[in-house]
């Protein structure tokens, strides 16, 4: 194992495609069967040996620091490198790496994919190839939406295709990178620049050993509301404490006579009433669910309150921009 692994979360993102949810909660910190996106990604880092994290923030920036603190309650150490304007993806890693200590590898993560696959894996493989840069890669049915990335026989990657309408290959930019330290150097400082379609391109032209680790786990890019419905469901199949697929929280109120189904998720401090029923929903926080109401494959906001005999399918209830 590399000494002194690190990691950078790129967290910046205002997170457009999933408004209304990110009215008033960043993308990164928006629940996944009822852990924070950005918790989610740092276990990851962890369980690879990663012992010190950089939060790359811009969009409600303030709001990371009072939820993660200086990461002491996971064992690790986290700092937060704040963009005044946003850098892009390239210039808030330059960004961030500032920050970092020691001299190891360095995970990258976009802050909204959501993967299963083997980061320790990629570490050793980024070290045993002396890579300058290692992809991890994955393979999916239709490239369109993303990057698609070709290689070669020994796994050196030998092009960058930005979403295209015929891509080459179904293999794709998987949204998690292995940079060696030197590689920042490449990038220019407090510039805005993406690593995607500059950085990546530039060190191939440079002759840098730029590699792909191609790993077919569990992989979803969580952009839009319905996939992050997909992904709280897919974690409450192991995750789930009621025996029906569902999370409910142990300071939940639930009225016998209500039903819960359909894997839903109810957050904190959520009331639910006599003869409610919540399917395929996630709750948030503190949230009131009058008596007889019906909330059906939906989001209901921190606080917000279902009047009794009320019925919302495929809504989003209570968010308000500010």
């Amino acid at each position: 194992m590399s000494k002194n692994r690190s990691a950078i979360l790129l967290v910046g993102g205002m997170g457009t495609r999933l408004q209304p949810l990110t009215f008033s909660t960043p993308k990164p910190l928006l629940k996944v069967a009822g852990v924070p996106f950005t918790e989610r990604q740092i276990a990851r880092a962890i369980t690879a040996g990663v012992t010190e994290v950089v939060l790359a923030t811009s969009f409600k920036a303030e709001l990371f620091e009072p939820y993660f603190g200086d990461g002491s309650r996971w064992g690790i150490s986290i700092k937060y490198a704040v963009e005044s304007e946003p850098l892009g993806t390239g210039g808030a890693i330059r960004n961030a790496a500032s920050l970092l200590t020691g001299d190891g590898p360095v995970a990258i993560f976009n802050g909204d994919v959501l993967s299963e696959h083997d980061l320790a894996g990629q570490f050793d493989y980024h070290d045993s190839q002396r890579a300058d840069v290692t992809l991890y890669l994955t393979e999916v049915a239709d490239a369109r939406p993303f990057g698609a990335v070709e290689l070669d026989e020994a796994n050196h990657v030998l092009a960058f295709n930005e979403k295209m309408a015929n891509p080459p290959t179904n293999i794709i930019n998987a949204g998690c990178y292995t940079f060696s330290r030197s590689v920042f150097e490449a990038i220019p400082a407090n510039t805005v620049v993406s690593v995607e379609r500059e950085t990546f391109p530039g060190l191939l032209a440079d002759g840098a050993r730029v590699m792909g680790f191609l790993d077919r786990s569990y992989w979803l890019d969580i952009g839009t509301p319905a996939a992050l419905m997909a992904a709280t469901q897919h974690f409450l199949k192991a995750e789930s404490n009621d025996g029906r697929g569902n999370l409910i929280h142990p300071s939940a109120s639930v009225d016998p006579s209500a039903v819960i189904e359909g894997a839903s998720v109810i957050g904190q401090g959520v009331r639910v009433a006599a003869g409610a029923r919540v399917s395929g929903s996630i709750v948030g926080d503190n949230a009131v669910i009058g008596a007889h109401a019906s909330l059906i494959s939906s989001f209901l906001a921190d606080g917000a309150e279902m009047a009794a005999s009320s019925y919302s399918e495929g809504n989003f209830l209570g968010f308000q921009e500010k």
